[in-house]
């Protein structure tokens, strides 16, 4: 058996020894409950040994007994959802899949595995079916023992029920969940087994609370890198999860990232910041490819849904979906083997020594609230300097890039300014949803022009091909009318922001 990985929904609850299990037949939509099954599971679970990977939602075991003997590691995915990645026992049940090894490894940065628990479970699985037959869930009795291993060693027995959907929707663990608390259970305070046993943990060293309105430079830096990278790691587990929407979210975490050391560079010591902002834009560099492809497959499948079919003429779908779609495969291919790569784990690794001990060589101790307007008022200066290069363009060879300037410094912009919010408050609020409005359209105006790009590109390669082009060249008109339409919207939304912002700040 390979690799695997699949979504796994599932609740969890608390109850008695002596509670009885409820008869779940009586639920809503349940049509049988199917015989119970019995099994032994006993689990060796490994963690670094400042516990990293449980302190982000992550767990890795090696199980044996039941049906899914193996390695598993799960990741967080979301409301009762995890994704979960299984590897075969193979031959030496204690050494970690160098598979798994590598997908944990941004979180562990290369620091040993070793075990940290083990748990024993004893386990009644219920499966309940359908009218037709078919599990739609598996409803689990277990009586557990555990074990902290390591210096504090501590045994826990408790009990629990576990509801695992199969083929059921959400609403089923509701109703399996009214029937379970009416029998006296109550919802778990703790989501995994592994997280009870070994408890409150202590705080990292790169933990970071909220800054409040009164926090120093210093904290409100740190708190803002310790975010974005906190981001930057759970998306990284989305991407291997091979969940779409994280291909975009490790950009923007990325240019968070960046952002927040270009906003607050003139406060830092720029020899040892600006060489990871440059290791920022190679990482965002990376998802590019996967992410526009993504976008605009989606988006000129859209309108060419929208067209009327008598100006649809030749294989024009076919064509987007094969050149586009391979390019986000070959993109996303490129994105993983950054995320793997050993240049990866060492921005990962300056990121977090960044965040725990910022290098600023003057004003960490002055309040942020007195430090920030300065800093977003260069911002506020580096737009409307931007925003000028766009009106001095005369051929419009020289608009698109200077569209796609503005549109940069709108973004970093906007990310300063929600940095600041925590202490400027309402003020920093106003700066960053106005700016986020010009991001917007101008953020429209740029997929327009890669759409033109492209879709001149397969319209000649179409015309090569003795296929008839007047589709591509419909589609370049409409984009061509978007930009016209976004470069109308920005004017409007520029006078506003300059009126109301550019005062307040410049």
């Amino acid at each position: 058996m390979g690799a695997s990985h699949h979504d796994e929904t599932e609740r969890k609850y608390d109850v008695d020894a002596a509670t009885v299990f409820p008869n779940l037949a009586e639920a809503d939509g349940v049509h049988a409950v199917g015989k119970p099954l019995e099994h032994r599971l006993e689990a060796v679970y490994f963690d670094t040994p400042d516990l990293d990977l449980v302190r982000s939602g992550v767990t890795l075991r090696c199980r044996t007994g039941g049906t899914d003997a193996g390695w598993h590691l799960k990741l967080p995915a979301g409301t009762d959802t995890r994704t979960e990645l299984r590897e075969p026992l193979g031959g030496e049940e204690a050494a970690v899949p160098e598979s798994l090894v590598l997908r944990v490894r941004p979180l562990t940065r290369g620091r040993a595995l070793q075990p940290v628990a083990t748990i024993e479970t004893r386990r009644r699985e219920y499966p309940l079916h359908d009218v037709g037959g078919a599990v739609m869930a598996l409803v689990a009795d277990d009586s557990v023992h555990a074990e902290r291993l390591g210096g504090d060693r501590e045994e826990l027995v408790w009990r629990e029920w576990e509801v695992e959907l199969v083929a059921g929707t959400a609403h089923l663990l509701d109703v399996v969940e009214r029937r379970l608390l009416e029998a006296g259970a109550t919802v778990a305070t703790i989501g995994s087994k592994l997280a009870r046993v070994l408890g409150e943990l202590p705080e990292s060293a790169g933990s970071t609370a909220p800054p409040g309105k009164e926090a120093s430079v210093e904290r409100l830096l740190a708190a803002q890198l310790r975010k974005h990278l906190d981001r930057l790691l759970e998306q990284d587990a989305g991407v291997r999860a091979e969940r779409t929407e994280a291909v975009h979210r490790v950009r923007i975490a990325a240019r968070r990232l960046r952002s927040v050391l270009t906003t607050f560079r003139p406060l830092l010591d720029t020899t040892v910041t600006d060489p990871v902002r440059e290791e920022l834009r190679w990482l965002g560099e990376e998802f590019a490819r996967a992410r526009d492809a993504q976008v605009l497959r989606d988006h000129l499948g859209a309108v060419l849904a929208a067209e009327p079919p008598e100006l649809v003429v030749g294989a024009v779908e076919v064509r987007l979906d094969e050149e586009l779609g391979a390019a986000y495969v070959s993109g996303r291919e490129a994105a993983v083997r950054a995320l793997d790569s050993e240049r990866y784990v060492r921005l990962l690794g300056s990121l977090e020594q960044l965040s725990t001990s910022p290098p600023l060589r003057s004003d960490g101790d002055r309040p942020a609230r007195k430090v920030m307007p300065g800093l977003l008022a260069r911002d506020v200066k580096r737009l409307r300097r931007a925003v000028r290069a766009i009106e001095a363009a005369a051929a419009p060879t020289d608009r698109d890039p200077a569209f796609h300037e503005a549109r940069k410094k709108a973004k970093r912009l906007r990310y300063a300014a929600e940095s600041a919010v925590p202490v400027l408050g309402k003020r920093a609020r106003s700066l960053a949803a106005d700016t986020k409005k010009i991001q917007e359209i101008l953020g429209i105006h740029q997929d327009t022009v890669v759409a033109r790009q492209r879709l001149r590109e397969y319209g000649m390669q179409a015309h090569l091909d003795g296929q008839n082009a007047f589709t591509f060249g419909r589609l370049h008109a409409l984009e061509q009318a978007r930009a016209e339409q976004a470069e109308a919207d920005f004017e409007r939304q520029w006078r506003t922001f300059r009126k109301k912002q550019v005062r307040r700040w410049v």
